[in-house]
């Protein structure tokens, strides 16, 4: 249980430090940061902050579709908002391109494995990803039409607001996928080991959705 619980704590701080990379890199963010980014922009809020928020406010709509918060739901409203917030406050924008990518890159690779390690760690999903299971389990779309749907709403909203849409945006969405799935058996508690101490793969985790906040 405690390697589970430091496991979870330390999976939504780094995915909120792989957030703040991403933004510190200025070519594009994924959806729901592009949304937090564009109402920090018209609220003078910190992004971080807004996360929190947002977070939140996503939480409450699971009421009406029937969802329950895990430990690491009401987590992951705390932790990873705050985490980015505390890394955009120590880490300055960069520029040229080759700076920018490399500190994208690094961003999506933090996000993947802190994905990993929080959603491996099994005390529930972010509140993101639980309003896409819980469209899906209340009206019965499939779960990446509730995830199409929603995203592209808040992607769109979110530039609309002034939020960061660029490449990184296009690279965020076609890396994180693959590189989620090779995290999550690494850093499942739950996954069964063979000889030697290692860990078997976990069809099922492989499958949870990249989008982990």
């Amino acid at each position: 249980m405690v390697r589970r619980i430091v496991q979870l704590l330390v999976g939504l701080c780094l995915y909120g430090a792989g957030c703040a990379l991403t933004v510190r890199a200025g070519l594009g963010l994924d959806p729901w940061t592009v949304f937090a980014q564009g109402l920090a922009v018209q609220t003078g809020i910190g992004i971080g902050w807004i996360t929190n928020i947002v977070g939140f406010l996503v939480l409450l709509l699971w009421i009406p579709l029937r969802q329950r918060p895990g430990v690491g739901t009401i987590a992951n409203i705390l932790l990873v908002g705050t985490s980015m917030q505390a890394t955009l406050a120590v880490v300055p924008p960069f520029h040229g391109w080759l700076a920018q990518g490399a500190v994208l890159a690094a961003g999506v690779l933090c996000v993947a494995a802190a994905s990993g390690l929080y959603i491996g760690a099994h005390f529930g999903p972010g509140p993101r990803d639980g309003l896409m299971t819980g469209l899906h389990g209340r009206f019965g779309w499939p779960i990446w039409a509730c995830r199409l749907t929603v995203e592209a709403t808040v992607l769109v909203v979110g530039w609309l607001l002034g939020g960061t849409v660029g490449i990184g945006t296009v690279l965020f969405a076609v890396f994180i996928g693959p590189l989620v799935h090779a995290a999550l058996p690494l850093f499942d508690t739950r996954a069964p080991r063979r000889a030697g101490g290692r860990r078997e793969r976990q069809p099922s985790i492989a499958r949870t959705s990249p989008s982990s906040r």
